[in-house]
């Protein structure tokens, strides 16, 4: 295990208390995307895809800091986007640890080397860099060359400035199991602290919709994985029951509410990867979301799903409830031989609904100044459709190269 030890008592405290108190839904990890801006624009990403009127919006440090005390969450994971092109990052980052929170900042680390020195080091921070495996395979995944060697000397950089640093690590179908277990030995020889490991969640809006594992082939990829790891040291920022159950050897239903999200349209329904609608406070997310439309099984969209933002809080609470049986998959690893655990039936889930399009529509009509002339002389607020009429990667390149120049 990689998580520090002081956060797994915190954690673990937190969850004792809520269990204690009766609480049957609570956030274990505070999801806040302080922008959706990006300075790649990688084909299996579907974060990124608005027109500039929101990829231009910023979360206020207010904002930021008032999110954190209305959930309560003992971690923060600051995602987006790219968190590193919002100027004011780092007095979140110090309101966020000045709590007493644990923080994760997510970053495809092309702007570490320039920002690194405006963050301090600090036992509750973390940079949590995405690569997707080794030179080829990561500079595939996000359409550019050079990043994984951009990323690979600042992570070097930051190690010896005495940063914690994990790897933020999503697979995708094609994935080679050996080729990802020299990834994963290239990666501790690095230095890092732990990897964060995903199976790549289906976008609806990502360019490449050809790519994404199905529940079936995730647990076969993260066994044979899994097993040519066994004795080589690796070392993961998640529960071991989180990783068993990538192997296929749990049957954990989705806790959406465990990893809740705030971001510039506000309070996210019902997950970090699903923009259903949006609550505008915590409480209201909480209490006014019809959780049992969501999952696995529940909803079309969530069908093949193995997402941590999903499932590690399943297994969090599991590891709480059950402490032997989490003992014991952190001494034996995830069991890789044997059969699957039943999966979840999708013959009752109901039809994907597609809100993308109207959110977009919406949050431009609530924005201040955007009632700008149209061609034939309409005042009306610019629609969705004005932007996107496909997700077609042209328009996520053009945003990208604009995020880079303004850096």
């Amino acid at each position: 295990m990689a998580v520090p030890i002081q956060q797994m008592i915190r954690v673990g405290a937190y969850v004792i208390k809520q269990h204690l108190m009766g609480v049957k839904r609570y956030p274990l990890v505070l999801m806040l995307e302080p922008l959706f801006r990006c300075n790649l624009a990688c084909a299996g990403c579907g974060k990124i895809d608005y027109p500039d009127a929101i990829l231009n919006k910023r979360l206020s440090v207010a904002e930021c800091l008032a999110a954190v005390d209305e959930c309560g969450a003992p971690v923060v994971a600051i995602a987006g986007g790219e968190p590193l092109l919002h100027k004011e990052l780092p007095q979140i980052v110090d309101g966020i640890i000045a709590r007493k929170k644990f923080v994760y900042l997510c970053t495809n680390a092309l702007l570490l080397d320039k920002r690194i020195g405006q963050f301090r080091p600090h036992p509750r921070f973390s940079w949590d860099v995405h690569l997707d495996g080794d030179r080829e395979m990561h500079d595939h995944a996000v359409c550019q060359d050079g990043v994984y060697d951009r990323a690979v000397a600042v992570i070097r950089k930051a190690k010896a400035c005495g940063f914690r640093l994990s790897i933020n690590c999503t697979l995708f179908d094609g994935a080679q199991p050996e080729r990802v277990a020299r990834f994963f030995d290239d990666v501790m020889a690095m230095g890092v602290d732990g990897v964060m490991l995903s199976p790549g969640y289906a976008y609806e809006r990502a360019p490449d919709q050809q790519h994404f594992l199905n529940r079936r082939k995730a647990k076969g990829l993260f066994r044979d994985i899994f097993r040519l790891g066994q004795g080589r040291g690796w070392r993961f920022t998640q529960s071991p029951l989180f990783m068993d159950f990538l192997a296929g050897n749990q049957s954990y239903r989705c806790t959406p509410w465990g990893k809740p999200t705030r971001n510039v349209f506000g309070w996210q329904r019902p997950c970090y990867l699903l923009g259903e609608g949006y609550a505008g406070t915590f409480k209201e997310l909480m209490e006014e979301t019809d959780w049992d439309r969501y999952g696995t099984g529940h909803y079309e969209k969530c069908a093949d799903c193995m997402v941590h933002s999903g499932y590690e809080a399943t297994a969090v609470m599991d590891s709480v409830r059950h402490p032997l049986k989490a003992i014991s998959a952190a001494v034996r690893g995830p069991r890789t031989e044997g059969p699957i655990a039943p999966e979840i039936p999708l013959d009752r889930q109901r039809p994907a609904e597609y809100a993308f399009s109207r959110q977009v529509e919406d949050a431009l009509a609530r924005s201040d100044g955007l009632r700008s002339g149209l061609p034939g002389g309409s005042v009306r607020p610019p629609r969705a459709t004005d932007y996107l009429s496909s997700p077609g990667a042209e328009h996520l390149q053009q945003s990208a190269n604009m995020a880079e120049r303004n850096s």
